[in-house]
């Protein structure tokens, strides 16, 4: 039998990926206070990287750029990292911790800096190693990719704001 004609083989699948639904329900991870401390923390970094990084922060303002930085990218990405890469590493028992984190989540967080080095100046893409723990957090935490998924998006539109407003 194809994994396509198994249930089982398919639930599992699904669950690796995480593209369950989340656990403790559909929307309930937007009220969760660990999701919305994470949204809320986002606030002072973006201001932060507004006065400090100014005009050094570039987005290109095209819609179709705009769409991409804030939903195409954290939708493939969460997949591709929190999706295929960190499920495999739990499903391969990487799930060990160091304080909060998981070894699984340490492991893809250094696949995703590595994957930001090549498009990103060096400090940019150590940058990212914060919020991919979060990001590793939130999908461990509701045994889904969507919060992470809304959370990067959340991120990502947060910076393009910011260096939209350091440049107007």
């Amino acid at each position: 039998m194809t994994t396509d004609s198994n249930p089982s083989a398919s639930s599992r699948l699904r669950r690796t990926l995480g593209l369950g639904r989340p656990d403790f329900g559909w929307l309930h991870w937007l009220r969760d206070p660990h999701f919305v401390l994470a949204a809320l923390a986002a606030v002072p970094v973006w201001l932060a990287l507004g006065r400090l990084a100014g005009g050094r922060m570039q987005v290109d303002c095209a819609v179709m750029a705009l769409v991409s930085l804030a939903f195409v990218q954290p939708v493939v990405e969460e997949l591709v990292f929190r999706g295929a890469l960190q499920g495999y590493l739990l499903d391969r028992g990487w799930v060990r911790r160091i304080g909060p984190i998981s070894m699984a989540n340490l492991g893809t967080t250094g696949a995703f800096v590595a994957l930001h080095f090549m498009a990103q100046p060096p400090a940019w893409a150590i940058a990212v190693a914060a919020p991919s723990l979060v990001f590793g957090h939130m999908r461990e935490r509701f045994g889904s990719v969507l919060p992470a998924m809304a959370l990067h998006s959340i991120y990502n539109a947060g910076f393009a704001v910011t260096a939209w407003w350091v440049h107007h």
